[in-house]
């Protein structure tokens, strides 16, 4: 996350009471009004969709700087995803009185916030096109890219990223593992480390 885009959303957590979240804690839940969305301070927290079997598809990773639950808070429908922590998180909650407020003392403000809204949009139509028309290997090598933070590090189990690429965690291993030998990343417990992100970015966007 490069420092500016960090800081466009600093005047929403003003006079906002920062609330802190533990791994595996829920930030808000599939299904239910939106009230508010959400600013991540710190941490990183996971965006998902649940099945009424209980099964559960990663849309994304967010990470400090990100807003989260934005698009079910502006077309004031039920949520379409949960959200929880993946590491110890602390974010802000801004409600519609709130944002009215920050528009009027920072309009400048209400360009980024469209073009955000849009890159949500974006995000989901290219996650539904990667599942469908797109081999599991170049999901998994997207799926790096767009979770890496700035320090390369995606913080995420081998079955919460066949999740997010509609795979077994069988298949994310060995996938891992051949990039591993290409030198493009390197594993840890927990996590992966991008070493090579153009390798990665080329590979993704190859046709078979």
């Amino acid at each position: 996350m490069a420092e500016e885009q960090y800081n466009i959303w600093v005047p929403l957590a003003e006079g906002r009471r920062v609330k802190t979240y533990t791994p595996g804690q829920l930030i808000y839940l599939q299904g239910t009004t939106a009230h508010e969305f959400y600013y991540l301070l710190e941490g990183t927290a996971r965006s998902y969709i649940s099945s009424p079997g209980g099964s559960e598809l990663v849309l994304t990773l967010h990470h400090a700087g990100d807003l989260m639950g934005e698009a079910s808070f502006f077309d004031e429908c039920p949520r379409v995803s949960s959200a929880a922590a993946v590491e110890p998180c602390k974010a802000v909650s801004i409600s519609k009185a709130h944002l009215e407020r920050v528009f009027q003392a920072h309009p400048e403000l209400a360009h980024p916030m469209l073009r955000y809204l849009a890159r949500t949009v974006r995000l989901l139509s290219d996650h539904v096109d990667g599942i469908f028309f797109r081999s599991a290997d170049k999901r998994l090598a997207s799926i790096l890219l767009r979770h890496a933070g700035a320090d390369g590090l995606v913080r995420s189990t081998h079955e919460e990223l066949g999740s997010a690429v509609g795979a077994s965690r069988v298949t994310v291993s060995r996938t891992l593992a051949q990039f591993a030998r290409r030198g493009w990343l390197e594993q840890s417990y927990g996590s992966v480390k991008l070493l090579n992100r153009s390798a990665l970015q080329a590979f993704a966007q190859t046709d078979l």
